[in-house]
């Protein structure tokens, strides 16, 4: 099977200790930047060569990723999963009910690290938007979301939200590859970064409802002008 996009930038990892949590942190870190197309499969076997590792940790590895919900098992190897449009709307709908509170949680138990890890992540947010640079703004806007959740202090909620990787994995690479989008999705962060800064759970709360809504508005209109786009080519003579 030839390499998939996610494997070719592979290198070998020649240390031995904890090789499945080390193959399972960079391909993590692969798949959390969209390395990975979707018609694409990983096969144990061929990700284990291409780490110079035993077939082992790299299956523990890629079963830990489908426990976190970075991926799903197929016939034919490891998927990142594809969720319907139906799938989506229910999910947002979740995490308008969950988010904006853990976010007000977080806001009550802001230290100088996370407020740091914070200030960075806009930085490259901002840097994003100047350059036009889609990569950057999917870094960014994952590094923005781990330090806030790192924050929260009920657990079982931080770890209820971090279930929904499938969900937030699409949303951001379906739409911080679009420059109006990485607009929208920079003003929602500035909102909820004054917000978090402060301390003040209740505008954080405020603040995270109304950027789930906008994320939710310019998904659907990115993906409606995708059908429109596909109707049309359908239809061409």
């Amino acid at each position: 099977m030839p390499p998939t996009s996610i494997q070719s930038g592979i290198a070998s990892l020649h240390r031995k200790e904890n090789l499945s949590e080390r193959i399972y942190n960079d391909l993590r870190e692969r798949l959390q930047r969209g390395s990975m197309l979707p018609e694409e499969r990983l096969v144990d076997k061929d990700l284990a060569a291409a780490y110079g590792a035993s077939r082992m940790p790299a299956r523990e590895a890629l079963l830990r990723l489908v426990n976190d919900g970075y991926l799903i098992g197929t016939s034919r190897g490891f998927a990142i999963p594809t969720l319907s449009l139906e799938k989506i709307s229910d999910l947002f709908e979740v995490r308008r009910l969950l988010e904006p509170q853990a976010a007000a949680n977080a806001a009550r138990h802001m230290n100088a690290a996370a407020v740091a890890e914070l200030t960075a992540a806009m930085h490259q947010a901002r840097a994003a938007v100047a350059a036009n640079d889609a990569h950057l703004m999917i870094v960014a806007n994952m590094a923005f979301r781990n330090a806030w959740l790192s924050r929260v202090a009920n657990r079982s909620l931080a770890d209820t939200i971090a279930r929904f990787v499938d969900h937030v994995q699409t949303i951001r690479l379906s739409t911080l590859r679009d420059p109006v989008a990485r607009s929208v999705v920079v003003e929602g962060l500035e909102g909820i970064f004054a917000a978090l800064v402060k301390g003040d759970a209740n505008q954080t709360r405020v603040r995270m409802a109304a950027f789930l809504a906008a994320a939710e508005r310019v998904f659907f209109s990115i993906r409606k002008a995708e059908l429109d786009t596909m109707s049309a080519v359908k239809v061409a003579p």
